[in-house]
């Protein structure tokens, strides 16, 4: 089992980038899949979040009407769309599979090794 996410890099303020979240080893439609971020010396923090159960989304209100979470059944894989960077988005993303959409990191079953993200004003 196993969770990759890629697709990070270095962009300037106002650019865009898609996250992808790769799974192997398990479906990820039978979880809620949750994207978090950390910035250095910060907590690990929700971003966004489909649900396995009905592929409702949730945002963290710092990245809503800017970040659009999807997934892909058939390529077993979701995607994070990130318009509008700013400087405070630059963290380190990271993928994690769980049963429900929560901001709790203790709650997730699986997580991929994150892909870094840096946007420079």
């Amino acid at each position: 089992v196993q969770l990759q996410a890629s697709g990070g890099g270095v962009v300037q303020s106002g650019g865009s980038l898609r996250l992808s979240c790769a799974a192997s080893g398990f479906t990820l439609d039978s979880y809620s899949i949750n994207w978090f971020r950390q910035a250095p010396g910060a907590e690990r923090e929700g971003v966004s979040c489909v649900s396995g159960s009905d592929g409702s989304t949730v945002y963290a209100d710092s990245v809503k009407g800017r970040f659009t979470i999807s997934r892909d059944n058939a390529k077993n894989t979701v995607y994070l769309q990130m318009n509008s960077l700013k400087p405070q988005d630059t963290a380190v993303y990271y993928c994690a599979a769980g049963t429900f959409c929560t901001r709790y990191v203790g709650a997730m079953d699986y997580w991929g090794k994150g892909t870094q993200v840096t946007v420079s004003s």
